[in-house]
């Protein structure tokens, strides 16, 4: 399975999430500690919002590893953001290797990633596309189960231009899992998804951790929240929380060794808004 960060808060470089911790998103590209794959070498991607230029986030994505993309390590050096998503990949058996399969994905204002998969998606595939508009439909431009998704969601969002409260993002997400589990229900019996999915707008966010009911083993997800986070030689750390500024940081495993970190519940989302308050809501 895939490994993703998504970070909310004061202005940080991607190089503070995707190199420099002990256990950057990089390294979980070659050596992840809690997936079923420890190798995630199928490519990569990042999300990042620049509000004071405009609201859809700035996309880079390759088919070549993290570890080994020179472009990727000079860029997160001198490019910061808010608010930041990165992705990187383990292709599902049969998907193919391509710039239009690398997450996050983004349409308008919103970006989105995903680890684990749609249950039987080569089976369901045709229904899930039945049950999308014609506007989502045409917005796909690659072959994952996450793309798919993401259109899913982006019909229940009804590809809204304005800011969605973040009740109308969580609702969007709960309703799009409900659906995905009732057409691999119907299609494929009970084939168990795996749904860890992130969504923002740059300014709300919600991030899934989902396992079919019935089963324990759902993906790998942690959050941790403070003042700011920051890193000095390599040391990264979420400086605790005070009022003033608040930081969050959603990953599929914790960036460093501190106890800073908590358990996403199985089944629940983590819902940050605007002030970056963290709401764990169950689905």
């Amino acid at each position: 399975m895939c490994r993703f960060v998504l970070y909310s808060g004061p202005t940080v470089t991607l190089h503070s999430l995707l190199v420099e911790p002990c256990n950057s998103l990089i390294h979980q590209s070659f050596h992840s500690y809690e997936s079923r794959e420890p190798l995630n070498g199928d490519g990569f991607g990042i999300a990042w919002y620049v509000p004071r230029l405009e609201q859809q986030p700035g996309q880079f994505r390759s088919t070549s590893p993290a570890w080994s993309n020179r472009n990727l390590t000079s860029l997160s050096r001198v490019t910061d953001s808010e608010c930041i998503l990165a992705h990187v990949r383990a292709a599902s058996s049969g998907l193919a290797i391509s710039e239009e399969n690398c997450h996050p994905f983004v349409m308008s204002r919103y970006a989105f990633m995903h680890n684990g998969e749609v249950g039987a998606f080569r089976r369901v595939r045709r229904h899930i596309i039945e049950a999308l508009s014609d506007r989502a439909f045409n917005a796909i431009r690659g072959t994952t189960d996450s793309e798919h998704v993401f259109a899913m969601l982006l019909d229940e969002l009804r590809f809204a231009e304005h800011e969605a409260e973040l009740n109308d993002l969580v609702e969007a997400v709960r309703r799009t899992i409900r659906r995905i589990e009732a057409i691999v229900r119907t299609h494929a019996g009970d084939q168990p998804s795996y749904l860890n999915f992130a969504v923002t707008d740059g300014h709300r966010a919600v991030v899934s951790r989902y396992v079919s009911h019935g089963r324990t083993d759902a993906a790998s997800l942690h959050y941790s929240v403070g003042s700011r986070y920051e890193c000095h030689r390599r040391a990264c750390r979420m400086v605790p929380a005070d009022p003033g500024d608040h930081a969050v940081i959603v990953s599929s495993e914790p960036l460093s060794r501190d106890g800073v970190w908590r358990d996403v519940p199985v089944n629940h989302l983590v819902a940050v808004d605007a002030d970056r308050a963290v709401k764990l809501i169950p689905i």
